[in-house]
């Protein structure tokens, strides 16, 4: 007799999110895409699988018969270039990515290997101090030097355009499509423009070219397979804007474990690549307390992709996240 395959669904506190997943042609559709897939390289399945379901991605843990588990993901529309993206970035970049076993980028499907331990199992396993992070960081610029010359090949796989030069417009569409701010909240922020013109001005004229933004790169979001080595992975909140714009996540997390001591060494540690392009240390240090405060709009754009795109309940959470994010412009940054 055949076993129904053992499945379990976590939802985390976001019970109430509607996915594909419930749709049970979607659900036939992608399963069969992952066997299919596998049988290509002579894997099979065990049938178990565990699913995590969120606004914004649905995440499936599929084991096979004698290897390590693999991981299926799907995007939201506005995301779905995250499975095209990640197949480039293992082309560009294969030292700091995961290499898909496959994509589907018109259907916005990933199927990627085991990528080792989390990072943030190793710091809670190993309690260990902000050196690693500096690694990280270091590891991470490296690679968005990288991909420097690849921007436009970014953007044309639809990861969305933030350039530097840009950010005014982003700025001005966002605040107009957001509905959750309050009255006196969107007219601080009207009120900040013109200084927010300024910023993007002096950002541009410092010299770094745009490059991969991940936006969220924090310590659930890279591996850490063994000593002296990161992968950097889960790329559906990027954008291709300043690359200085990535720092403000891992930072804050790190300040989070260690207290904002570590502030200084940590951003120094990410800037040592950057210093190969020649420009002063005073010169990196001031993009970066720019880029600190405008890294917030790519956060506030991000938030609008999720599940279903345009039904009220997605629309309204997304906008609320959105607004939290635009008002952190208003903060002085800690650097």
């Amino acid at each position: 007799m055949q076993h129904e395959p053992s499945v379990v669904v976590d939802r985390g506190s976001y019970e109430d999110a509607v996915t594909p997943w419930q749709q049970d042609a979607w659900r036939s559709a992608a399963l069969g895409w992952v066997e299919d897939r596998l049988a290509a390289r002579g894997l099979r399945t065990t049938g178990e699988r565990a699913v995590r379901l969120r606004p914004w991605s649905v995440l499936i843990r599929v084991s096979v018969e004698g290897h390590t588990a693999v991981w299926f993901k799907a995007n939201p529309p506005a995301g779905a270039f995250e499975s095209a993206l990640s197949a480039a970035l293992a082309r560009w970049v294969p030292e700091h990515v995961l290499e898909p076993i496959a994509v589907d980028a018109e259907r916005g499907w990933s199927l990627l290997p085991h990528g080792g331990e989390l990072f943030r199992n190793m710091l809670d396993r190993e309690a260990a101090g902000p050196a690693a992070w500096e690694e990280l960081l270091r590891q991470y610029a490296a690679m968005q030097l990288a991909l420097i010359p690849y921007a436009r090949d970014i953007e044309l796989l639809g990861v969305p355009s933030a350039r530097t030069a840009a950010l005014p417009g982003v700025f001005d569409r966002v605040l107009a499509e957001n509905a959750a701010l309050e009255p006196a909240e969107r007219r601080r922020l009207a009120e900040l423009r013109p200084r927010l013109v300024e910023w993007c001005t002096e950002l541009a004229a410092a010299g770094l070219a745009d490059s991969l933004d991940h936006a969220d790169l924090h310590d659930g979001q890279l591996f850490h397979p063994r000593p002296g080595r990161f992968t950097f992975f889960d790329w559906g909140d990027a954008s291709v804007s300043h690359p200085f714009c990535s720092l403000p996540v891992p930072v804050g997390r790190a300040c989070g474990r260690y207290g904002p001591r570590v502030l200084p060494r940590l951003r120094d540690a990410y800037l040592e690549p950057w210093t190969d392009t020649g420009r002063p240390a005073a010169e990196l240090r001031r993009a970066v307390s720019l880029a600190w405060r405008l890294a917030a709009l790519g956060r506030a754009c991000s938030w609008g992709r999720v599940f279903p795109a345009g039904t009220a309940t997605a629309d309204a959470a997304g906008a609320a996240q959105s607004a939290r994010s635009l008002l952190e412009l208003l903060t002085e940054p800690p650097v």
